[in-house]
């Protein structure tokens, strides 16, 4: 998700709900403790330079039970960024500590916010090696009669 879409859904929330995708809730009381822009500088194992930027958003569940971040609130945080930062309308990335601060997409159901998991992938697959993965068929959904012995 995009910075301007996450500006275009905020006015149409009475809360702000995010949910790990195994369905479990980030706690209601939780805090967005910084907004910034990462910019990734690397080299890939295809040799290519490339660059990446995102939008960083970091969750942080506080002892503080009683406090609840309202969609005008998150916006207001966001322009700011925008604003003193000058960041730019980037994909999302939320950082959430679990068992470890994991880093993850997001979506939105409608509802709320869902944290996606990342994966990791090679970039110069054309170049790295790497055969293409082969379309996986189960048996058990062939027809029986494709292979008649004519």
């Amino acid at each position: 998700m995009k910075l301007s879409t996450i500006k275009e859904i905020l006015p149409t929330l009475n809360n702000v709900e995010f949910q790990l995708a195994d369905g479990t809730c980030v706690p209601e009381h939780f805090h967005v403790t910084e907004i910034g822009q990462i910019t990734k500088h690397f080299i890939d194992c295809g040799g290519v330079i490339r660059t990446e930027k995102t939008v960083n958003f970091q969750l942080w569940d506080a002892g503080d039970y009683e406090h609840r971040l309202k969609p005008t609130k998150l916006l207001n945080i966001i322009k700011l960024s925008e604003e003193k930062l000058c960041i730019e309308d980037a994909e999302i990335e939320v950082e959430y500590q679990n068992k470890t601060i994991g880093k993850f997409d997001l979506d939105f159901d409608g509802e709320r916010f869902i944290l996606k998991n990342k994966q990791t992938a090679c970039l110069a697959s054309d170049t790295c090696g790497i055969p293409a993965e082969k379309q996986k068929v189960q048996l058990s959904e062939l027809n029986s009669t494709c292979c008649t012995p004519n």
